[in-house]
């Protein structure tokens, strides 16, 4: 009896075998290159997605972009060209988030890819020669808006090198895909300041231009 068990369990076994072997393996990027400049990219501007295709008969073949923004749910087919005699590839896009990239040909797809996307903030300044102590006006806008957010007002200590010195509040622009904000401060002495919102989900961190601010008596 106990014979007859055991070579029950090993036949059992051995019917598990074919079945496992014929699984296929998980799909795995094929010869096709992804590349994505400028990168980061700042809101408003235009990425180049390119790559190429390599192997015989890599001419003239279709390729498809997949594209995934923030919040990073699904691919989806948004454009398609082809290759060109050397098998090279390109595509022109404006994010507006944080967004993944793929290209794909045939059963051949690209790895991943990820563009990261800066807001476009200004700073503009009410007196950039004003008098020691007086108040100026620091204001501007971020695009896309981010209402409610914190920006940090950035004083340079060396050259490379800001620290927060204030922060403002983001507020909302009626009739604009934009926030704005404003703020005063003391002018004490000589200063370039800048203005940083912090990276987050959906956003790398951005900067404005910074401005220099001559103090006199």
């Amino acid at each position: 009896m106990k014979r007859s068990i055991a070579a029950l369990v090993l036949l059992a076994a051995c019917a598990v075998v074919p079945v496992a072997g014929a699984q296929k393996p998980p799909k795995q990027p094929g010869n096709l290159s992804i590349a994505t400049s400028p990168e980061p990219v700042r809101f408003g501007k235009a990425v180049t997605v390119s790559g190429k295709l390599t192997g015989p008969n890599n001419d003239a073949r279709t390729i498809q972009l997949r594209e995934d923004p923030f919040p990073f749910d699904s691919l989806q087919d948004v454009a398609s060209t082809v290759t060109d005699a050397q098998g090279d590839y390109s595509f022109l896009r404006t994010p507006s988030v944080n967004t993944r990239y793929q290209t794909r040909q045939g059963g051949n797809e690209s790895n991943l890819v990820t563009v990261t996307v800066r807001p476009r903030i200004s700073l503009r300044v009410s007196d950039r020669t004003p008098l020691r102590g007086r108040r100026i006006r620091l204001f501007g806008q971020v695009c896309p808006e981010h209402d409610g957010r914190l920006l940090r007002i950035q004083r340079r200590t060396a050259p490379m090198q800001w620290r927060t010195v204030a922060r403002t509040r983001l507020k909302d622009m009626p009739g604009s895909t934009c926030s704005r904000y404003a703020r005063r401060v003391r002018a004490r002495r000589d200063v370039r300041l800048r203005m940083l919102l912090p990276g987050h989900t959906d956003h790398a961190a951005g900067f404005s231009r910074s401005r220099r601010i001559d103090v006199h008596r």
